[in-house]
């Protein structure tokens, strides 16, 4: 008894102490059981857990600003409009910037960064950008996710069996022919 005691006084602070990594692979089988279509969304959540969250710069907020309208607005003092590059791909905005040429000046204190960054951000099918502007230091990106009519909802009408007389199977009835 004595010796298991000495034995959980010494096991008790090294698990504490270890460092014991997150599980971050989630099991989305029950999804895929009870949904169709929603492969998407799963590598999304996967990838997400991937992603280092060490990048922080530049700063960004997205906010929506209707119904299906959003808005993403990142502070990027210093950048012209020159140096900074928007790209649409499918389901991905990429907005990157790189300083055309480094400023050498003999500075006692740089606080403005002027590294070049990338941000990557998914887009959910259906969202296209609809503006983009850069002012007072702040790129401004306008959204908007625009549904085709295809896939907008609309009500079906259900017909009556009795009065419409297509509605009913037809009988074909095939000969049998002896051989």
């Amino acid at each position: 008894m004595v010796k298991e005691r000495r034995f959980l006084a010494l096991l008790v602070p090294m698990l504490l102490k270890e460092d014991m990594a997150m599980r971050t692979a989630f099991d989305f089988s029950p999804l895929y059981r009870s949904s169709i279509g929603f492969d998407r969304i799963a590598d999304l959540l996967e990838n997400a857990s991937r992603t280092a969250s060490a990048e922080n710069w530049p700063p960004y907020d997205i906010s929506k600003s209707g119904e299906d309208d959003y808005r993403i607005t990142m502070a990027v003092a210093g950048f012209s409009q020159d140096e900074l590059n928007i790209v649409h791909e499918p389901n991905m905005l990429v907005v990157a910037g790189e300083k055309a040429a480094e400023d050498n000046g003999d500075y006692l204190h740089r606080g403005i960064a002027g590294r070049p960054f990338e941000r990557r951000f998914e887009l959910a099918d259906h969202v296209k950008v609809v503006d983009a502007s850069l002012a007072n230091g702040l790129l401004t990106i306008d959204l908007r996710r625009e549904l085709p009519e295809e896939m907008k909802p609309r009500r079906i009408e259900i017909a009556n069996a009795d009065a419409s007389p297509k509605a009913r199977p037809k009988r074909i009835e095939a000969e049998k022919q002896a051989a």
